[in-house]
């Protein structure tokens, strides 16, 4: 999910090995983040708008930063023909029970020709890497002309800031308030560890390179954890927010959801 390990092989395929599922401490989760470890309402929904914009069947897909796979089993059953990379080697090596070609790398260093895939996945990862502007560049360069970029990535508006936070020097795990709504500069020692975007952000990053912006919204999260132990209570909440997306108050939302597609070559 992440690019700051480090002293790892960056292009090696992974084998058939079989290690036992690894959940990530809260100090690796700090530099690493989390992948998504479970299949949920929230997740469903998510895929749900991976088909509706990307191209999956019959398509070269890759899943950059495929943490232990989730995403690449459901590409993978849509009738994709999946590629997942992620820098921890631990988590692509379960990835690689549940799915084929599974590659230990960088998003920064994207271990393929040019213009390789139909659609590639950034669910979650951009804010983790080191150079996220590099990360970005590699994804245009590796789309073929009309491939698409389905983009997630944490929203600055969101009233929390979901990875935790540094407080004297100690990293402590959880949901802490209003951190993104501090000067860059005071937000940054806070939560040195992740970024979160702003819409500007965003297009800053994408204006010099040839990627269109097809799709551009936020949205809210699955609340599947607040279900679990109060379902009433959760539906609600789910419900409730789940209809301000389709209003202004949709640039609250948890995450940023962007579709950009490959500028065709004009050779």
């Amino acid at each position: 999910m992440s690019e700051k390990a480090e002293g790892r092989d960056q292009k090696s395929e992974v084998g058939s090995r079989n290690p036992e599922p690894i959940r990530r401490s809260n100090e690796q989760a700090a530099a690493l983040g989390h992948p998504s470890y479970v299949w949920r309402a929230g997740q469903v929904r998510r895929f749900d708008m991976i088909r509706q914009w990307g191209k999956l069947e019959g398509a070269d897909v890759l899943v950059d930063g495929a943490g232990v796979g989730m995403y690449s089993r459901h590409l993978s059953a849509a009738g994709a023909h999946v590629v997942s990379l992620d820098i921890v080697e631990e988590d692509i090596m379960q990835a690689a029970q549940v799915v084929n070609g599974c590659l230990v790398g960088a998003a920064e260093r994207l271990p393929f020709p040019s213009a390789s895939f139909d659609t590639i996945l950034s669910h979650e990862v951009l804010e983790h890497v080191d150079d996220d502007a590099k990360a970005l560049t590699e994804v245009a360069r590796v789309l073929r002309p009309g491939g698409r970029l389905l983009l997630f990535v944490p929203n600055r508006l969101y009233p929390y800031e979901t990875h935790g936070h540094y407080w004297k020097g100690e990293y402590h795990f959880g949901n802490t308030p209003l951190i993104n709504y501090l000067p860059d500069r005071w937000r940054n020692r806070l939560a040195p560890h992740v970024r979160a975007y702003r819409k500007s952000d965003l297009r800053r990053l994408l204006d010099p390179l040839p990627l269109h912006i097809l799709h551009f919204s936020q949205i809210y999260p699955g609340y599947d954890n607040i279900i679990y132990r109060f379902p009433r209570l959760g539906r609600l909440v789910r419900g409730a927010t789940y209809t301000l997306e389709n209003t202004s108050l949709r640039t609250f939302g948890l995450s940023h959801f962007l579709v950009a597609e490959r500028v065709q070559s004009n050779d």
